[in-house]
This record gives C-alpha cells, structure tokens and sequence, in this order.
C-alpha cells in the first residue's frame, strides 16, 4: 500500500507507519505529481492550493483515500473523487482554536480600532483620543456556519459578554437555519463568516445583505473569500453602508497590488494568516493522519470523512 506524503512532516509520521505501508516522501509539486500516480493514499497539501486539484488530477485509479488538513474542501476536484468513491478526511478541528482567536481578534481590533492606533505608533504620533471605543461587552453577534471553528468563536465571544447567535443546516440547539438569517441582518454589531465554501455559500453576502447589515455593524471573514461579493464590499466601504470589514480570506489569493480592498475605507485585511498563526499544525495533523491511517488499514470507521455532495 503506497501512500504519498509531505516531507515536511516526515519525522512526526515515519516512526509510527504501520507495516505494509510504503510511504512516497515528496518536497515539491512536481515529485507529488509523479508520486501518486500509482499510490493509495495521499496527503498533497501544498501551496498554492491550485496545486492540489492538480496532483489529485494526475493520480491513479488506485487511488483510495485522500487526507488534508485543510478544513475547507474548495481546493479539491470534488466530482473527480466522488467518480472514483475516494475517501476524503479533512482537518476540521486543526487550526480551530488559531482561527477562533483570530476572529476575537479582528473583533476586538475593529471595536477599538487597533489599527490605526498601530499607523500612529508607525507614524511616532500620539494620539489624544481612542480611535476606536466599542465594547464588546453587551453587543451582538450573528456567526454564520456554527460547527467546530463557529462554536469555539461562540465560546470566546460568550466570555466577553457578546450575545451569539449560530446559523447550522439544521437549527440545532437554537441556532438559524440558513433560510432565516438574511431576513435578521440589521439585529446584529458582527457577521461572522465560518461557514465552508460551498456552492450554497459563494456571493452569500452581496449588496442586499451588505445594506441589511446596520451602518455601525462589521463583517468579519475567517473562512473564505469567495462567500463575499468583493465589488459590492469595496462599495458598501467606501460609501459607509457598514462601519468595516476585517477579512482574513480574500478572493483572489494573494489579493494583488492595486485591488481596491488594500484602500477600502476601514478595511482591515489579514493575508489568511489565521490558520497559520500556531505551532501545532503539522503535530495536530499528522496525529490525526495517524489515527485514520490505522483505522483506514484495519477497514474501521475513520474521523473527519467528508461529505463529497454537501462540499465539506
């Protein structure tokens, strides 16, 4: 049983590889293309995520199983796998805690406007006034996609005193079901994107939720740029629609120079660093590779199986 596999965590996985699995250890692009050829199993995560679809595209029709730490499934060719019955486990659970507090974090930076304070101190000017003095204690927050990431964001909000409301496909435990929220827009101080990127979810903010949402209100994105129509966001920025946007994710990736977005009034932009913003990544991921491994081997349940048809 061939399986191909990230070099960079070559030493967080190679000790613990079961008998009978012949690992393919790739560093570049063009090594993991050639190697999955006739492989199992693969594990190609790479960047730019373009690249995954291609080497997925360029394996065999041994191809069983196919893991990722990547919570969103946008980078795979999804048809293609489901054609072939291929397992896909994703990382949902990885990078949650890093991405919650990234969210808090774009929270608590708009409240009080971190930002400009950081250009001050660039600028060596002293500020006579707080630029921005919004407590989150006592707002309101709608977070669309409550799953692992949406409730720890929930969790940390809570502690701050944020009324949270969820949106689930199912309306579980009191949340909004993804028919109710758009109607509800203008309750809330913060709409936060954590849900994945499907078909259903791209563009699902545009210009008639953006003018829904209150004048004071912010948009927070920690999940992927595609589900924000970027034209109708600069437009509600610049005009002042809604008070700003802190967008981890963009579309496209890298968001390049002279895009509108990099000017856009109150605008705060963060690279898609969320995710990154840990040390356990690969430890968490190749853990979690592991276990399934194990279980993928011994023909028992695996975790993290992802539903080709719903895109996560």
């Amino acid at each position: 049983m061939k399986a191909v596999l990230p070099a960079i965590a070559r030493g967080l996985l190679e000790p613990q590889l079961p008998a009978g699995v012949e690992a393919a250890w790739f560093t570049s692009p063009a090594e993991a293309n050639a190697m999955i050829a006739d492989a199992d199993i693969a594990w190609v995560d790479m960047q730019p995520t373009s690249l995954v679809a291609e080497a997925i595209r360029a394996s065999g029709d041994r191809l069983a199983w196919v893991s990722t730490i990547y919570a969103g499934l946008d980078a795979f060719p999804l048809d293609l796998l489901r054609s072939r019955g291929v397992i896909l486990t994703n990382g949902a659970g990885i990078n949650a805690v890093a991405v919650a507090e990234y969210a808090v974090l774009g929270m608590l930076a708009a409240a009080k406007r971190f930002d400009t304070v950081v250009r001050a101190a660039d600028r060596q000017e002293w500020l006579k006034d707080a630029p921005g003095k919004v407590e989150l204690d006592g707002t309101r927050a709608l977070v669309i996609g409550y799953g692992t990431i949406g409730r720890l964001i929930g969790d940390r909000l809570a502690a701050f005193g944020v009324e949270v409301t969820g949106v689930t496909r199912s309306g579980r435990d009191g949340t909004l079901m993804p028919d109710a929220w758009a109607t509800r827009l203008g309750e809330y101080d913060w709409v936060v994107l954590a849900a994945p990127s499907t078909d259903a979810t791209r563009a699902m903010i545009g210009t008639t939720e953006l003018a829904a949402m209150r004048h004071d209100a912010w948009l927070i994105n920690i999940a992927r740029g595609d589900m924000v129509d970027q034209d109708a966001l600069v437009a509600a920025l610049r005009s002042g629609a809604i008070a700003g946007a802190f967008l981890d994710p963009t579309d496209p990736e890298p968001l390049p120079t002279g895009h509108p977005l990099w000017t856009a009034p109150n605008c705060m932009i963060s690279m898609h660093m969320s995710g990154r913003s840990q040390t356990k990544m690969f430890q968490r991921g190749a853990a979690l590779f592991l276990d399934n491994l194990k279980a993928f081997v011994a023909g028992q349940p695996m975790r993290n199986v992802a539903d080709l048809d719903a895109g996560y």
